[in-house]
Order: C-alpha cells, then structure tokens, then sequence
C-alpha cells in the first residue's frame, strides 16, 4: 500500500469511527472535503498519466450510449453480443476483454450504442489495472449497466465504490448550489428550504479549498458531500441500473434471495438475467430504455398523417425546439409556431412555442416561414 493510500484509509476510518452530531459536525466537513480532494488529485494523476489503451477512443452514436460495467468474467462480452448481435470475443478466463467493443441495439425506436469495456476492478479509479482507461469511457455514457454474477454479486459494493471514487454519481440529481467567489467579506450563505447543514459547516469545507470570500446559495436541500462535489466541479451524474447475469445456473429461492438483496442496497429492482439463454432480456431493454428517460415523438407534416413508424427519439423534459433542433438548425431559425396533439395538451392541435415541452407519443407539427 502506498502512502497516498495509508493516508486515505486513516482519513476514512477516521471519519467512520466518528459519531456524526453538532459538535463534530465540522470536523468530519473538514476531513471529507480533505479525503475527496485526495482522492480526486489520485484520480486526475491517474486519468492525465502518460501511454493509453488502444481501442479506448469510441465515436459515439445512436441517441445515447450504455457501457456495460462489471469485474472480469461477469459475462459484460456475452451480454453484448446477445443484446446487439456484435461478436465479441468470448473467453472462459478474465480480462479477455481488452479494447472496448461497440454495439448497436434498437429497441422501442431507439439507437443505443452499447460498450462492452475490461472489467474493472478494485483500485481502478486510481488507475489499476486499466482503470484509467476504463473509467474515462464510464464518464463519457449516458447510463451504465452494472453487471454482476450469481456468484459475484457481492461485488456490487466494489463497483460502486470505485465510481464513486472516479467522481461518477449514479441516480442522483446534481445539486442546485451556486457558489460565486468574492474578494472580501467572508462567505455568505443563502438557502431555499432547510438545507441540511449549519453555516459553520459550509465555512469549515469550503476553507479546505481555500475559499474564504464568496455568496453560496443553495436550493431543495444538501449534504456535505454535496457541497464538497460542487466545489470540486467534476462530477458527473449519470443514470444506472444493475443486472444480475447466470441466473440460470442457480435455483429460484438462491435467486430470489440476491434480488431482494441487491434491492435494499441499491435502492432499486435489480433486472435478473441470462445472457447465454436470453432469459429477460427484453426487461433489460426495456428498464435501459426508461432509465434513459427516452421519449418518443411523432412528426405530422401539416396537412399530413403523422409518421408513426419511426419516432424522434428525445430525452425527457425535451422541448419544441429540440425537435427542430433535431431536424435542421433551420427549423429554429425559421420558427413560428407547432401544433400538439397529445395527452398533455388543452386541446387537439394545439399551437404552441419554441419553448414547450413535449411528451411521450406526441404528434407534432412544425410550421416555419418561408
């Protein structure tokens, strides 16, 4: 073990060792803000470090990206290749796996590009084994499907971690704090609702990173973990789901069991697959699908049937003009107005603007100038 990593261990000992109340309530602000700077300047060192793995530069494509996530021999290369028909090589030993491969599935409508990537493994957010690279494509998808096994399901806490560690947050909204640095008189600290931490909190963590002058609003709650992501300003928030692989290699109450497991761990219903049998794997479709938050819209040119073959695809809370963005820049420059027929709208056909936000299986109408 090197020192860096003595120093992050006793730091987090430290930290788990002590009762969390009024009185150390600053103290473990301190110590967390000092743990995740040391750990981010480990990962940044590890991410800019010389050499790179061939095969780890991917375009992507499609209207989003999944990157299959687990340790070795999980089954991530069979999994592709059922879900996508992409032949990855497949091998009874780990790390045979050693580029990323793409894939493309089409479900629903939409084009998902899916990443089959090394395993990871413990210490890979500090660049061991090929963690370097394998977390720098985590970073760039849109979801991650974490993968494990029926008998490897206990790694589950490791893959978390390690994501955790690399600044990818998984399911969570990213904080609404603005923190705007002054050059005198201290750190003022705004707040819509109760926010969940005192100012000598805010004040103990923020001077960690030496910032002692600065306004700091912060709206619908945040932990101090919160604070600490924000000030670091390089995490990203990213969907994911878990998938439990070789279901068919156990029987039902052993499965039973590591379902409802990973359930309370992981806050969410764990999708229980085969990816040599094909078992469920139209549910993990589908649950990829939802968690991207895809929407489906129907263009209808005026005076037309609407097409209800081939869907737009969007994301969630997406607007009118990001359907005109999606069709040419010169529908938005050319704009006028767009009729709605939908669930959402007052009444069939209704004209709304650039700014309205569409719903799943909308039928819309762009009228432009000429």
């Amino acid at each position: 073990m090197t020192g860096l990593e003595e120093e992050i261990r006793a730091i987090e000992e430290e930290i788990s060792s002590t009762p969390y109340n009024k009185a150390t309530s600053k103290h473990i602000g301190r110590l967390k803000a000092k743990l995740a700077k040391m750990k981010d300047d480990a990962v940044q060192r590890a991410l800019k470090s010389g050499g790179g793995g061939e095969g780890f530069s991917v375009k992507k494509s499609g209207d989003a990206t999944a990157v299959l996530v687990g340790f070795p021999s999980t089954g991530k290369s069979t999994l592709l290749n059922t879900l996508t028909g992409t032949e990855s090589e497949v091998g009874s030993y780990a790390f045979t796996t050693v580029t990323v491969i793409p894939g493309a599935l089409e479900h629903r409508g939409a084009k998902i590009q899916i990443l089959d990537i090394p395993g990871m493994i413990a210490g890979a957010a500090m660049g061991k084994g090929r963690g370097k690279e394998v977390i720098s494509v985590v970073r760039g998808a849109d979801i991650i499907v974490l993968l494990v096994d029926v008998w490897s399901e206990k790694h589950y806490d490791i893959l978390i971690r390690e994501l955790a560690d690399a600044g990818i947050r998984i399911n969570r909204d990213k904080p609404d704090i603005t923190i705007k640095k002054t050059s005198i008189g201290g750190v003022h600290v705004g707040s819509v609702g109760d926010i969940g931490m005192d100012d000598d909190e805010i004040r103990a963590i923020m001077a960690e990173y030496r910032m002692v002058n600065a306004h700091v609003l912060i709206r619908g709650g945040a932990t101090q973990d919160d604070l600490i992501d924000t000030m670091l300003g390089n995490r990203i928030y990213v969907p994911a789901l878990i998938a439990v692989n070789k279901v068919d290699l156990v029987d039902g109450e052993t499965m039973e069991a590591i379902r409802k497991d990973l359930k309370a761990r992981f806050g969410h219903e764990p999708v229980m697959i085969s990816a040599v049998s094909g078992y469920h794997m139209e549910e993990l479709k589908d649950a990829i699908f939802d968690h991207l938050g895809f929407i489906r819209v129907f263009m209808k040119p005026q005076g037309e049937e609407a097409d209800l073959e081939e869907p737009m695809i969007l994301r969630r809370n997406a607007t009118v003009e990001d359907v005109c963005r999606k069709l040419h820049r010169e529908f938005v420059e050319k704009f006028r107005y767009a009729r709605i027929w939908g669930d959402y709208v007052k009444h069939p056909g209704q004209r709304v603007g650039l700014h309205y936000k569409v719903h799943d299986k909308d039928l819309v109408t762009v009228i432009t100038r000429r």
